[in-house]
């Protein structure tokens, strides 16, 4: 095995011309940090050029997951010093994000057991995606006063029907089936096999190794409950969306209502108005451009902050979030995280 850099968060070596980035923070399952995404990032430019590797392989260490996503916590703090971090974080992640979405060689992710977020950013873009029996998916930003991000909008606003709305509004977790229903993934590969699928990518390459692993996934529960996803989820507002979502007669439709009614009303308005946006814009790079807006403003919002003391810092699991209610926001005060930033996202 050649060794191409290592440091404590991600690792990074080369076999049989496989280029192969662990996430290897376990005890955080994988959460990214500054570090994790100038090293995945100066591996995968290094290796565009180089001819003697042909494949990127991205894994994650430990058994929970492949990335829960963003360090938050750190976020929360840049957000309460106003001190930058928070955004040149957003900027490099985002870049990262863009080019994997364009990267010239397959870029295998094995997206096994928790997958959320800044997860989704580094996995989702890619050109073969794995999800498994234990994938457990989700945007759940909106649970922290915080708009899906990392080209998280671009997937929801282009999944069937209104799936990605209700992924978006509820934050709500889903299966690796579902996630091929909505386009975050390709295959499905057992998660007792994933050990095997991923020695044979190295030695054998990536199309062997789907024809021996991949199977059927299973049917998608949300493709599956997609009639009163489309019906409810249809209203112009929030509101509209949780008072369709209280009068239907499903019962999965209340769980659904009663958990949007948790979330920060600002982030899902914003959200709302976001996915709807993105479902406008040509490309990936253009997504992004909007969430840097979107993720900008909400580092200077109420609830980001609130949010985060809520679920990670305190654990009171109880944020008073401002605006109150979904009915309390305003059409200016989603239009605010519309803005174009100084300097705006660039490519």
């Amino acid at each position: 095995m050649q060794l191409v850099t290592e440091n404590e968060d991600v690792l990074v070596s080369v076999r049989n011309g496989v280029g192969i980035l662990t996430l290897n923070r376990p005890k955080a399952i994988n959460s990214l940090n500054d570090a994790m995404v100038a090293g995945i990032s100066e591996a995968l430019h290094a290796w565009a050029d180089d001819d003697s590797i042909h494949t990127v392989l991205l894994t994650g260490a430990g058994e929970r997951g492949l990335c829960a996503g963003g360090d938050v916590v750190a976020l929360y703090h840049s957000a309460k010093a106003d001190d930058g971090a928070a955004q040149r974080f957003w900027w490099d992640e985002y870049l990262l994000n863009a080019y994997i979405g364009g990267y010239p060689k397959p870029y295998v992710a094995l997206m096994d057991g928790i997958v959320m977020g800044g997860g989704v950013g580094v996995a989702s873009h890619g050109s073969v995606r794995i999800a498994t029996d234990t994938t457990k998916m989700a945007m759940p930003e909106v649970g922290i006063g915080f708009i899906p991000d990392v080209g998280g909008t671009y997937l929801l606003s282009r999944a069937p029907g209104a799936l990605g709305l209700h992924a978006a509004l509820t934050g709500a977790p889903f299966s690796g089936a579902d996630a091929i229903a909505m386009g975050f993934a390709d295959h499905y590969v057992p998660h007792d096999k994933l050990a095997d699928f991923a020695e044979t990518v190295v030695n054998d390459g990536v199309d062997n190794a789907l024809a021996i692993y991949a199977i059927e996934p299973p049917t998608s529960p949300l493709l599956e409950q997609r009639g009163w996803i489309d019906e409810c989820y249809a209203g112009d507002t929030v509101a509209d969306i949780i008072a369709a979502l209280r009068g239907h007669d499903e019962q999965s439709a209340h769980a659904a209502a009663d958990l949007i009614a948790t979330r920060s009303p600002i982030a899902l308005s914003v959200t709302l108005e976001a996915v709807r946006r993105a479902a406008e814009l040509a490309t990936l790079e253009d997504v992004l451009r909007q969430e840097y807006r979107t993720s900008c403003a909400s580092v200077k919002s109420h609830d980001f902050v609130e949010g985060i003391r809520a679920q990670l810092v305190d654990k009171d699991r109880n944020p008073q979030w401002s605006p109150a209610s979904v009915a309390a926001v305003t059409p200016a005060d989603i239009e605010a995280y519309f803005v174009p930033t100084d300097p705006d996202l660039t490519f």
